[in-house]
């Protein structure tokens, strides 16, 4: 496979006229300055009077029709009313405007052919300007006029003027740019709109005990366990070891619950009366409104619930309450933060508690200003399109920009803004193409494709400096990987407390009960996969949604999945490493060699003075690093980072290892694909298996030189410790380690290739290696 050339991925910093205002120093003058202004005419039709009558019967079935050039807008029509209320935005880009004119026509909408009632005529040059903070422009009366220019019946209430994308009407207006868009359920797939993330708990289940349980065969011992189900999260506990009509278990389950609580958590006592027939001796409902919450580590108190159970007469389901009863502790847990990122990429790490949130340290800015080189992403109507739109996502925040339809390169200018509240997280920002602008119901199942995503993490970004950089877009695809553009971004973190923000580096990372009380490995993965299932499924009944297929490519869902492209990048980032020790280790060879006999000198002195002076040691070790610092400050990093298709292993993967990695779960290749694969797999871990066996081998031998496995030699080396400890007893410290060192840096001419005694010996040494099967 040709490996693109490397500068198609690089980030590139960029120089926009950003706010309209000019850059002093790192900060800008206005106020919405990390987009650069778009300027557009706005028309805001907000009702008529008076209209006269155009139909045989008397009647009026209006609309508006505003028209600048070849661009036009209409208005929804009434139904036989003379007084009609719109109150509806039309915003035309002043880049594309090619009139001096602007008309605002009213109609009367017919089978056959619409009627002209009149019209109202603007100059372009006449429009006044508003800048926001200004007040919106007051809305006038305007008397219509025949197309001769003489007056007739009726007045439009109006108001017209030039703004930007600051405009407070600008989220909602319609836009010239998006003229083919048809249809409300259109027009608002293609609005900007945030979006917040449902409020998140852990709930956990204490499965105590259950009493007075009355199973229908009495003859045998019942194999009892607890079932709980809080919507599609189904949890058991395991089969009682008391087998007995009272129960024990004293067992946590863990479920996800989000704000508002729709559905109750579902009980059921179950007896398995044969291996795959199970018998329900009783079930109960809680609703988690009632729940107790807790936010640290001290336990709620827990409570009896009575079991009912349902049996069939005569057709008819009926209730049978009696005394059987279950234990439980049943708490929403306030002080956990729930998961539903890669902790490794985390945009938010509060409680779910607001109670424990500490203040915020600043505030994060971001103009999403436009794409360059979009790829096509679908076909209509014989050529290649993109109708492109960004979200970006960070804590419980989403946004999504307005869509632009059919450009390689849309422009944007939307500005968005997020409190911080730890400058160890990272904002999310991806590129979709729009498939629904028809509307939900019309696209077929059509799904939104992704272009390509950024991640920033705000701890690589100074304070109060303004980022404008073009970052790639880079996407995986079973063929390698791809550019698929570059986005145009401006950003901004802002500190309001420095204090604060150097006070969170020494706070744990998670809130305190993730260390108090923590869940195991497999319990976060099981609840993160149910919290982002939630999340989609919530943000996805928004209107207009935002679709299940965006949030999981946000999220990051499949990265826990196997990947041989992933497994070979983390092993050379740990190689990266331990690079480092591996050269600390070749410079000390090389001083211990006399590669540079004065350097070796000087260590020699170095050494000396360290020994005659321990307490210098530590202080030096310290000054040095400081040194170190101040010395790589000149070469710091004066760019986010940004995706690394070279640390990621992406532009040298194997075209069959990246359809592995693309391959369904379960898998969905030939049988013969599937056996090679395996067998490459079966190899790798016969490599790993051989390192760790080599590792647990060095650590026995370890053991070995005390358990007189081998008598021989634990009785040299006790004898070695005696003589050892009787020696250091009366040598002083000093000259020990000043011998020590010494002979550790002796001249070449007094070294031996062969192997040292003490490794020798270590190496006689045995270990379990020879037990094993």
């Amino acid at each position: 496979m040709q490996r693109p050339p490397q500068e198609d991925f690089s980030l590139k910093e960029t120089k926009p006229h950003l706010g309209g205002g000019k850059i002093t120093g790192d900060k800008l003058t206005s106020t919405y300055d990390l987009v650069e202004q778009m300027q557009y005419l706005y028309v805001r039709v907000v009702k008529a009077k008076d209209l006269p009558a155009k139909d045989v019967t008397g009647s009026l079935d209006p609309y508006v029709e505003v028209k600048l050039g070849n661009y036009k807008g209409t208005t929804r029509h009434f139904e036989k009313k003379s007084n009609p209320e719109w109150s509806q935005v039309f915003a035309f880009s002043k880049d594309r405007i090619q009139a001096s004119v602007l008309e605002v026509i009213v109609k009367d909408k017919d089978f056959v052919k619409d009627d002209f009632v009149g019209r109202v005529l603007f100059d372009l040059n006449d429009i006044p300007k508003r800048v926001p903070p200004d007040s919106p422009l007051a809305p006038q009366w305007y008397r219509l006029e025949e197309r001769n220019g003489n007056k007739v019946k009726g007045e439009l209430m109006l108001a017209v003027w030039m703004g930007n994308q600051a405009d407070e009407a600008f989220p909602e207006a319609w836009h010239s740019d998006a003229a083919a868009v048809s249809g409300a359920d259109g027009l608002a797939n293609i609005r900007s709109k945030v979006y917040l993330s449902p409020k998140l708990w852990y709930l956990r289940v204490n499965v105590i005990e259950a009493q007075d349980l009355i199973p229908n065969d009495k003859s045998r011992f019942p194999e009892v366990y607890v079932k709980a189900i809080l919507g599609n999260q189904a949890l058991r506990t395991r089969v009682s070891m008391s087998k007995t009509i009272n129960p024990l278990w004293n067992e946590d389950l863990m479920f996800v619950a989000a704000e508002p609580f729709e559905e109750p958590l579902i009980l059921s006592v179950e007896d398995r009366v044969a291996p795959n027939k199970d018998e329900v001796l009783g079930r109960c409902a809680i609703p988690l409104q009632y729940v107790d919450r807790r936010l640290d580590h001290r336990p709620v108190n827990t409570r009896w619930f009575n079991l009912e159970k349902h049996v069939i007469v005569e057709g008819e389901k009926k209730e049978i309450k009696f005394a059987s009863r279950i234990h439980m502790r049943v708490c929403l847990e306030g002080g956990y933060h729930v998961l539903d990122e890669s902790t490794h990429y985390s945009s938010d790490l509060r409680p779910t508690a607001k109670q424990l949130w500490k203040s915020s340290i600043g505030v994060l800015e971001v103009g999403v200003l436009s794409a360059q080189g979009l790829s096509p992403m679908k076909t209509k109507d014989g050529r290649a399109t993109t109708d492109a739109y960004c979200v970006a996502k960070y804590g419980q925040k989403w946004v999504r920009t307005r869509t632009i339809i059919d450009s390689f390169a849309p422009r944007w200018n939307e500005q968005y803004t997020w409190e911080v509240f730890d400058p160890c997280t990272v904002i999310t920002i991806g590129v979709f193409d729009n498939c629904h602008l028809q509307g939900g119901d019309k696209s077929g199942g059509a799904r939104d494709s992704r272009i390509g995503k950024v991640r920033i993490r705000l701890s690589t970004l100074e304070t109060d400096r303004v980022y404008t950089h073009s970052y790639p877009l880079l996407v995986l695809h079973p063929t390698g990987v791809k550019k698929m553009g570059e986005i145009h971004l401006a950003v901004r973190f802002t500190c309001s407390s420095l204090v604060n923000m150097m006070h969170m580096y020494s706070q744990p990372l998670l809130p305190k009960m993730h260390y108090l009380h923590p869940l195991t490995v497999s319990q976060l993965d099981n609840l993160r996969h149910q919290a982002t299932q939630i999340v989609s499924l919530r943000l996805s009944r928004a209107e207009p949604p935002l679709r299940k297929e965006i949030v999981e490519y946000m999220l990051d869902v499949t990265s826990h999945m196997w990947s041989m492209r992933r497994s070979k990048a983390n092993f050379f980032r740990i190689m990266g490493v331990l690079g480092v020790v591996i050269s600390v280790g070749k410079w000390f060879d090389q001083i211990c060699n006399w590669k540079n006999p004065i350097t070796t000198v000087l260590i020699h002195i170095l050494f000396l003075i360290l020994v005659l002076y321990p307490e210098l040691i530590l202080p030096t070790i310290f000054l040095y690093l400081f040194l170190i610092g101040i010395w790589y400050y000149r070469w710091r990093p004066r760019h986010p980072p940004h995706m690394d298709t070279r640390l990621s292993c992406a532009d040298t993967a194997h075209p069959d290892e990246l359809d592995e990695e693309f391959d369904t779960f379960p898998t969905s290749r030939p049988p013969d694909i599937i056996r090679m694969r395996y067998d490459r797999i079966r190899s790798i871990a016969g490599r790993i298996q051989t390192v760790v066996g080599d590792l647990a081998t060095q650590g026995e031998r370890l053991q070995s030189l005390l358990s007189w496995r081998d008598p021989r030699a634990t009785s040299l080396f006790v004898i070695f410790c005696l003589v050892a400890a009787v020696v250091l007893y009366v040598t002083p410290f000093q000259a020990v380690g000043l011998l020590t060192g010494f002979y550790v840096l002796r001249h070449p001419r007094f070294r031996y290739k062969l192997p040292s005694v003490p490794l020798s010996f270590f190496r006689r040494l045995p270990a379990r290696t020879d037990c094993m099967l």
